[in-house]
C-alpha cells in the first residue's frame, strides 16, 4: 500500500512601498510589494512549508530561518525547488496542491494559470494537481486594509513506487 501523508501551511507578509510583488513566482504589477527575508512569495511559502509538514520536517522557518544571510533577498522558487529534492530524496512525491491567497488587491485572477505552471514545472507533477484560488477578506482586518497578504495550502504527497 502506498503511503499517504498532508502538509497544511501558512504565511504571511506585510505590503510595503519599493519592493516587487512576487506571488506564486509571477511578479505582479501593484504600487506596493512583500516584506520579508526572501522574495516574501506568501504562495510558495505556503506550499514550501505544507511540503515540509507532511515529511514531518518542521517549518519553513527552521529550514530556511531569516535569520541566515546566504538566504537575504532568495527567491522562494528556489526555496520551493530545494525542498522539492529533499521530498524526492525522501521517496515522494506530489499527489495534489490546493492554495488560497488572501489579498484585497490586486486581482489575482489574470496571474493564477501562470502561477500553477510555475508551481508544476518546480514541482515535475501535472498542472492539474495543482489548484489556486484567491480571495478577498471583504475589507476587514490587516488584509482588508492593504496592509498584507495571507495564504494558506493543503499538499498531498505519497511515496514513489
Amino acid at each position: 500500500m502506498q503511503a499517504l501523508k498532508i502538509g497544511h501551511g501558512y504565511d504571511v507578509h506585510e505590503l510595503v512601498a519599493n519592493r516587487d510583488l512576487i506571488i506564486g513566482g509571477v511578479k505582479i504589477p501593484y504600487e506596493k510589494g512583500l516584506l520579508g527575508h526572501s522574495d516574501a512569495d506568501v504562495l510558495l511559502h505556503a506550499i514550501t512549508d505544507a511540503i515540509i509538514g507532511a515529511l514531518g520536517m518542521g517549518d519553513i522557518g527552521h529550514a530556511f530561518p531569516d535569520t541566515d544571510p546566504e538566504t537575504q533577498g532568495i527567491a522562494s522558487t528556489k526555496i520551493l525547488a530545494d525542498i522539492y529534492q529533499v521530498m524526492v530524496e525522501k521517496g515522494y512525491r506530489i499527489g495534489n496542491i490546493d492554495a488560497t491567497i488572501l489579498a484585497e488587491a490586486p486581482k489575482m485572477a489574470p496571474h493564477l494559470q501562470e502561477m500553477k505552471q510555475i508551481i508544476a514545472e518546480i514541482l515535475k507533477t501535472e498542472i492539474e494537481n495543482i489548484n489556486i484560488k484567491a480571495t478577498t477578506t471583504e475589507k476587514l482586518g490587516f488584509i482588508g486594509r492593504r496592509e498584507g497578504m495571507a495564504c494558506e495550502a493543503v499538499v498531498l504527497i505519497s511515496q514513489l513506487s
